[in-house]
């Protein structure tokens, strides 16, 4: 089966198909200089994120597996993907080069974007579990199941990504499908994991009030536990923000194959936004883990030139 190039046979519809031709200044340049930025803060922000989390004890081996995925996978947006983009605004005057830059990106990004909401939809499922399954949890989740859902990430996103060279419109519409259905899922684990701590919080009031041997336990595990899940709250609020305007226009231009200038500002727009979630989550990581905080500082100050 060979990939559907009817749609850019000739110079005119390769044209058409770089929908930032019809783009004008200051919005291609403007977006270049901030892709540009990303990129940087991305890798850098990452790397150290990257080796905090080696560092980082006290997480539970499955649940660093994860983080360090996304962080990984965080990487390589700031390597491969946004230096991409930016070659594809650059290119857009050019019609084959811009043709051939936007397949590149498009597959490219599908991949480590596809992977970075596939695991960020897993944590949340893990702090789920973590709280439901309580002890049995480290023997249901285990690093070597989790490795394998990694695994299966990344050759899921892989293979589709390569539909996209077959049927564009198709695929677009499965990719927003897919986001909504990952994003529906997230916001569904932590709206259950905040009413299982909401009872479980009014238990513990009315276990001390009957006073009850054995209780002060649990408001300790509970806190320890709600300042987890807020980390990963705080990642799933930026995923929500980052990709959800992303899902909802590459579901319009797949179901109604829209081109006007408007919708592919907002196309431009919203890939930037779906790229700047590279950026924020390791901010989060450092903001909202103190172990993480921690180890990052220390690397930092380890590569500190000027001494006191």
């Amino acid at each position: 089966m060979k990939p559907d190039f009817t749609e850019i046979g000739n110079c005119t519809r390769i044209q058409e198909f770089c929908f930032l031709a019809s783009l004008k200044e200051p919005l291609p340049t403007t977006i270049s200089a901030l892709n540009i930025l990303l990129s940087i803060t991305a890798l850098l922000g990452n790397v150290l994120i990257f080796v905090a989390l080696r560092k980082v004890s006290s997480l539970h081996p499955p649940s660093k597996l994860l983080f360090g995925c996304l962080a990984s996978t965080d990487f390589c947006v700031g390597l491969f993907s946004h230096p991409l983009f930016v070659t594809f605004i650059f290119a857009r005057e050019h019609s084959k080069l811009c043709y051939y830059s936007t397949i590149l990106s498009n597959t490219i990004g599908f991949i480590f974007c596809g992977v970075s909401v596939l695991a960020i939809t897993a944590i949340s499922v893990d702090r789920l579990l973590a709280l439901m399954l309580r002890l049995r949890y480290r023997q249901v989740v285990t690093l070597r199941r989790v490795w394998v859902l990694v695994v299966f990430f990344w050759l899921f996103s892989s293979s589709f990504s390569i539909t996209r060279l077959y049927k564009r419109r198709i695929a677009e519409t499965i990719t927003s499908i897919i986001m909504l259905l990952c994003l529906g899922t997230s916001t569904f684990c932590y709206i259950k994991i905040y009413l299982t701590l909401h009872r479980y919080k009014a238990q513990v009031k009315s276990n001390k009030s009957q006073g009850q041997p054995h209780e002060s336990r649990i408001p300790l595990n509970i806190a320890r536990y709600r300042k987890t899940v807020s980390s990963a709250l705080w990642v799933q609020m930026t995923l929500l923000a980052c990709y959800l305007p992303f899902a909802v226009v590459t579901g319009l231009r797949g179901v109604l194959g829209l081109h006007s200038t408007n919708f592919h500002r907002a196309h431009v727009v919203t890939i930037t936004l779906l790229l700047l979630n590279s950026t924020l989550n390791p901010f989060l990581y450092c903001w909202k883990i103190k172990e993480v905080r921690g180890a990052v500082k220390d690397s930092i100050n380890k590569l500190n030139c000027f001494p006191d």
